[in-house]
């Protein structure tokens, strides 16, 4: 679900903007708000020039324990894994081992369209191959280790969803792939090959391929939030190999991205492929706009933990963030460090909520338009909860938190409502819409 995120991202594109000083009281205010009530939990680094900025932590590495979280907990990465396999295989191809036009074919022959998937296929999520974290039994099996050939089973026991290059759609399968190639051609283990060409030029002190979840070296567990946080399974690091396996904290993170959008661990010519967006995806790496800037990175979620890691060549900021457990957006947390940084409004929320008859929603029904607005929204009710919902967009149930006041905090987004001149102000992100009752 979108939840507005995109649009509003989009029409912050033309407006430019220069870097002030990170507003940390703000930033602190926010983060002590989130911990309050049961919100967030995870730990948060900005870097700029290479230089901390603003780093924080908060919740626990373990409840059961009691253990909190520090700025130097280890995480889950999820699928940022896939930058870091992404970077491998350039590095490969600028050492002539592999190439982006090759198929697939020498090395998975029964790999559906495998004498037609290319390496590039792979890695920009056109290849057409299914997603094996989508079977409907995943996780039932999940959590039990897997050898490389029954993962390569699995894939290959799929068909696939559509033909190769004619369009992109996002598959786990595609980097487990790479990681296996990368083994045969380099005959070593992913973790070796990891170790070996990023963790130990970087030093990344806090970065290596998963396994088992250890507390007494300071790795986190990670929970989703039923009225009290509940632990999470843990996937067995051997399935998603380079495609969610790996485990890091802000800090290192920030120190990969940089060097890897300075250019530090690839060729230009090989970055520059990385950075091209196509439907969506480049080569490891996404895109996201903030005003006028442009970022590059990836987002991650594996069991309970979720991520995002961006780069804005243009001021040479590095913003990662890593959670073990929320129910409030990361994008969110990311507009927020961003908007702190660039000198932009931001609102911290107030989590309060008001108890409403279901006639008291009456005043707010109908349907929304504004002007510089691409969506149109319609307002309903289900019994006293408040609906929101934009055109193509799914149903949002909003919290009242004032007198004609309701929120969505997961993605923050404040509804005002006046009944009497029939407006509705949308804010978001920085972002201000009026909205007249049609």
């Amino acid at each position: 679900m979108k939840k507005f995120l995109t649009v509003i991202l989009f029409a912050l594109l033309y407006t430019t903007i220069s870097a002030q000083n990170i507003n940390v009281t703000k930033l602190d205010s926010l983060f002590t708000s989130l911990a309050d009530n049961n919100k967030y939990m995870g730990s948060i680094s900005v870097s700029q020039n290479g230089k901390s900025i603003y780093s924080k932590a908060i919740g626990k590495a373990d409840i059961e324990t009691n253990k909190n979280a520090t700025p130097e907990s280890k995480y889950r990465i999820g699928s940022i894994s896939k930058t870091f396999t992404a970077t491998l295989v350039f590095k490969a191809i600028d050492e002539k081992k592999l190439s982006l036009e090759q198929t697939i074919a020498q090395y998975f022959p029964n790999v559906k369209n495998a004498d037609r998937i290319t390496i590039g296929n792979l890695l920009n999520h056109r290849s057409g191959i299914f997603n094996f974290t989508n079977n409907p039994d995943y996780l039932k099996w999940n959590t039990v280790q897997k050898t490389r050939e029954e993962l390569v089973g699995i894939i290959s026991s799929n068909p696939s969803n559509f033909e190769p290059n004619s369009k992109a759609e996002y598959s786990n399968s595609n980097y487990v792939l790479l990681s296996i190639i990368l083994e045969k051609i380099y005959k070593k283990p992913y973790q070796d090959i990891l170790t070996e060409k990023i963790i130990k030029p970087l030093k990344l002190n806090n970065t290596y391929y998963g396994d088992k979840i250890k507390l007494d070296n300071n790795e986190v567990n990670s929970y989703a939030f039923t009225g009290i946080w509940i632990k999470q399974p843990e996937t067995a690091m051997s399935i998603p190999l380079g495609a969610g396996a790996i485990v890091s904290n802000p800090a290192d993170l920030s120190i990969f991205i940089a060097a890897l959008l300075e250019g530090k661990l690839v060729s230009a010519e090989s970055l520059t492929t990385m950075k091209t967006i196509k439907e969506n995806y480049g080569m490891g790496l996404t895109s996201i706009p903030f005003y006028d800037k442009v970022g590059f990175g990836h987002g991650g979620a594996i069991d309970g933990f979720t991520s995002l890691l961006y780069y804005f060549p243009s001021d040479k900021l590095a913003v990662a963030i890593t959670s073990n457990g929320n129910n409030y957006g990361n994008n969110q947390v990311l507009i927020a460090l961003l908007s702190s940084y660039y000198g932009k409004p931001f609102d911290i929320p107030s989590f309060k909520e008001l108890t409403l008859k279901s006639e008291e929603l009456d005043q707010y029904l109908g349907n929304y338009g504004a002007a510089n607005f691409p969506m149109k929204i319609t307002i309903s009710k289900k019994e006293n909860v408040l609906i929101a919902q934009a055109t193509g967009q799914g149903p949002l149930e909003l919290k009242a938190t004032a007198k004609n006041i309701f929120e969505f905090p997961a993605a923050g987004i404040v509804l005002e409502f006046n009944p009497i001149t029939k407006q509705m102000i949308l804010k978001q992100g920085g972002g201000k819409y009026i909205f007249t009752k049609e």
